[in-house]
């Protein structure tokens, strides 16, 4: 039985969350894709990721309690974007469908909250908790006891040493390596390809090899 699924955001991970959602589907009928939600109305009817965009996020409302939801916005300029569409839509945990492509190896006593995404070729390897609301892009690599708090982003070809700590909202940037034990704090952002060897702290922006302060980081207005 496959169930209803509308995906929040028509942008690039939305469209990748659509793609990995076609996976899932080639290899078990789970979802049927009804549409994406967008409120930039240029897109409203458009084709978008083999799907159609139906409206704008408000649209949640006409939605029937048995159609699930994924959240799929926020990118490097605006790293809080998914949990401020999260708390706009106000919809309980068991309305967020989780995405996890097939590709995804992910060891058995790995933990995987509400509303995350695991794009293609992601590995989870042993005792590896990721929260709600989180994006793993693809070929990302999370080791043993890894944790991973509600909304943060994992880039593509991110390397987690072992026992790392990614506080809430945090943005890990593509292609950065982490040593084992540290913490990069909450709000906080690691910019791509950066190597970073001591713990980050809470809402600031790091970027090098190894990794170094670079700026607070600028917070964002509005709910969209």
């Amino acid at each position: 039985m496959t169930q209803d699924l509308v995906i929040v955001g028509a942008g690039g991970f939305g469209r990748e969350t659509a793609a990995a959602v076609d996976a899932v589907n080639r290899d078990r009928p789970t979802w049927r894709l009804l549409g994406f939600l967008d409120d930039d109305p240029a897109r409203s009817g458009q084709p978008c990721g083999g799907s159609t965009v139906l409206g704008g996020l408000d649209t949640t409302a006409d939605l029937s309690e048995d159609v699930a939801v994924v959240v799929c916005v926020g990118n490097p300029r605006d790293i809080a974007r998914r949990e401020r569409v999260v708390a706009r839509l106000g919809l309980p945990p068991h309305r967020y469908a989780t995405v996890v492509h097939p590709s995804v190896a992910m060891g058995p006593d790995c933990l995987l909250g509400a509303g995350s995404v695991l794009l293609a070729h992601t590995t989870l390897t042993a005792a590896v908790t990721v929260g709600a609301h989180v994006a793993v892009m693809p070929q990302a690599v999370l080791t043993h006891d890894d944790v991973v708090e509600d909304f943060a982003t994992i880039a593509s070809g991110v390397r987690l040493g072992g026992a790392v700590h990614v506080g809430r909202g945090a943005y890990v940037g593509a292609g950065a390596l982490v040593r084992e034990y540290v913490r990069i704090g909450a709000g906080s952002l690691v910019g791509l390809g950066s190597i970073v060897l001591v713990d980050v702290p809470d809402g600031q922006v790091w970027v090098g090899s190894p990794a170094r302060l670079l700026r607070p980081v600028h917070p964002r207005v509005g709910t969209g």
